[in-house]
């Protein structure tokens, strides 16, 4: 059975979407065996072309994931002299959930620190808890800077003024402010952000998958200047157009009422029936 040889972390697979619950006690510390396990769960899950949504949750009501062992960074090897370009396997398994082809969802509800927002930030979405979520980048007080794309995923979310002031301070932000700087999608009433994560990770993995995998590829592609995106979204949209799922869900929505006054005016709604 897959999805079954992890000790830290809880997985439910539900059609299409996989939710995976971090229980690392006390503080969900990124030891060097939770680690071990996110790194694998990111490869099973690159492969698994059944699955279109993943949710990234936490079972600590106050932490969402501390930071990486800073006990483990001090036993890093440091005999030989730095090399650039050298392997980096935190970087590799945080690109793996940047650049699967499923929607990669984290639900923040509690404090999420160090690796744990780097790894976050490397995530299609990120959505908080007004009163509950608190982001902090505080290596440069350690001494050393954000290791595992922190300076690089940063000011791609939120600008470099925002990023160097979140980086260089080490300080706390709350979910008012990442959300009002890019960081977080959205920050929700306790209450909320279980059912909203849930809808649209549904809502996501009932659309077809060719779609899904190449929208998001076609996204990515907006990181590439101007020309250079649109020659891939063009691409990959002649692709789709040729797809038998595309046909068949244009065929539905004109089916459902689209391109009349009354449908347009629901069309979100008849886009989650096409998921029926």
């Amino acid at each position: 059975m897959p999805y079954d040889s992890y000790r830290l972390i809880r997985i439910a697979r539900e059609g299409r979407v996989v939710k995976a619950t971090i229980d690392n006690p006390p503080i969900n510390l990124i030891t060097l065996e939770l680690f071990a396990e996110l790194a694998a769960l990111a490869r099973e899950l690159e492969a698994d072309d059944d699955v279109l949504a993943f949710v990234l949750k936490s079972a600590n009501p106050d932490f969402f994931i501390a930071h990486f062992d800073v006990q483990a960074i001090l036993n890093f090897s440091t005999a030989e002299a730095p090399v650039r370009g050298a392997p980096n396997a935190y970087h590799a398994m945080c690109e793996r959930f940047r650049t699967m082809g499923k929607a990669t969802i984290a639900q923040v509800e509690g404090r999420v620190g160090g690796g744990g927002s780097e790894l976050i930030a490397s995530f299609d979405m990120r959505f908080g808890v007004r009163g509950k979520t608190v982001i902090n980048q505080m290596e440069v007080a350690a001494g050393i800077l954000p290791g595992g794309a922190g300076t690089q995923r940063w000011p791609r979310l939120v600008g470099r003024g925002r990023a160097l002031e979140a980086i260089l301070g080490s300080i706390d932000i709350d979910a008012e402010t990442a959300e009002r700087w890019g960081y977080l999608n959205r920050a929700f009433a306790a209450h909320e952000i279980g059912p909203y994560v849930d809808a649209l990770a549904e809502r996501i993995a009932s659309f077809p998958a060719p779609a899904v995998r190449l929208a998001k590829r076609a996204v990515d592609a907006s990181a590439l200047p101007l020309e250079e995106g649109l020659a891939e979204e063009s691409y990959l949209f002649q692709q789709l157009v040729r797809e038998p799922s595309a046909r068949r869900a244009m065929t539905r929505l004109l089916e459902l009422g689209a391109q009349t006054r009354e449908g347009e005016l629901k069309i979100g709604e008849l886009a989650a029936r096409l998921g029926e």
